[in-house]
């Protein structure tokens, strides 16, 4: 359990002056009756009444004990939960150059690469997932994680015109977005790693070959499906490097996709779910709720009983 307002507590100090004032105000003056000799009630047991003499005090110590504890605003968590779930790691490279805004598939290649993605991390809820995206150079955009909600929003937010507005070096490195990939996947204990790498161009910077990044993944267990996705047009100006992309794949045990449209990369990443599944150990606890009432019904039962033993019981007449 912890307190919201946790600063409210201090107000339990006051009770310490209050006591001493309690009894220091009553001593002296209660009500007395002389008598000549007290032999004959020395042995006279004392009255249920005298006993509890203190007990309004004692009421009044704990509802005022109970309403600060509400003041504080006391909040809990369920336990902890432990358990094991089938998934494995997967890293998504995602190319964002200029040559995503074609508009071969509908609307652009960008917008249905981010669709095709969204609903294959929609249908793996217990993977560790990431997000890569690379042009001329490559970074990280969402690191591994089982928290989908926040990789879905930083996928939408993925933009081809990063490179037009000057945001992102141009070219396409896909080396370097594998290495990036992979440099999130190597310390990984699961017994699946995954990079599915999404392009529509061939390499043409970065300081890393794609074969290199190939040789370093197959080194760290990390499998590597590859995706050309965009329609043939004969151009040689950012053409789809399929050898580099088939040779990347059967390097490392993966497979390489080509895909000319939206249902067709629907299929690709539908057979890339059929990948095996690993173990993986998730801690999990419910939300955080307030747990101030009982304090107050409790407060609220006590100032009833301290009303009624000072009204009633210790009622005194004048």
């Amino acid at each position: 359990m912890e307190f919201a307002n946790s600063g409210y507590l201090f107000l339990l100090l006051l009770l310490i002056p209050y006591i001493l004032w309690f009894f220091l105000r009553g001593k002296g003056k209660e009500p007395m009756i002389r008598m000549s000799d007290t032999f004959a009630y020395q042995n006279v047991p004392k009255s249920r009444r005298a006993r509890m003499i203190h007990l309004p005090l004692v009421l009044h110590c704990l509802v005022y004990t109970l309403v600060v504890i509400v003041l504080a605003r006391p909040q809990t968590y369920n336990s902890w939960n432990n358990e094991n779930v089938e998934g494995i790691d997967i890293m998504l490279v995602m190319d964002v150059s200029a040559s995503m805004l074609t508009e071969d598939v509908f609307p652009n290649r960008m917008e249905v690469a981010k669709e095709v993605a969204s609903e294959f991390i929609n249908g793996r809820p217990n993977d560790n997932i990431g997000l890569t995206i690379f042009a001329g150079e490559a970074f990280t955009q969402c690191p591994m994680t089982v928290d989908h909600a926040a990789l879905l929003n930083l996928l939408h937010n993925v933009r081809a015109d990063l490179v037009m507005k000057g945001l992102i070096q141009d070219g396409t490195a896909i080396g370097m977005g594998l290495a990036n990939a992979i440099s999130r996947l190597k310390d990984s204990k699961a017994k699946s790693k995954v990079v599915i790498l999404l392009t529509d161009g061939s390499n043409n910077v970065g300081s890393i070959s794609p074969m290199t990044a190939a040789t370093i993944a197959k080194k760290f267990g990390i499998r590597i499906y590859t995706i050309g996705l965009g329609k043939e047009t004969g151009d040689s100006m950012g053409a789809i490097d399929y050898k580099t992309l088939q040779n990347i794949a059967v390097s490392t045990d993966g497979e390489f996709y080509r895909a000319q449209s939206q249902s067709e990369l629907s299929r690709i990443y539908q057979d890339i779910d059929q990948l095996e599944k690993t173990k993986l150990s998730m801690k999990s606890y419910s939300h955080l709720y307030e747990a101030y009432m009982p304090f107050a019904w409790a407060a609220l039962l006590f100032f009833s009983l301290e009303l009624f033993m000072r009204l009633l019981v210790f009622r005194r007449l004048p």
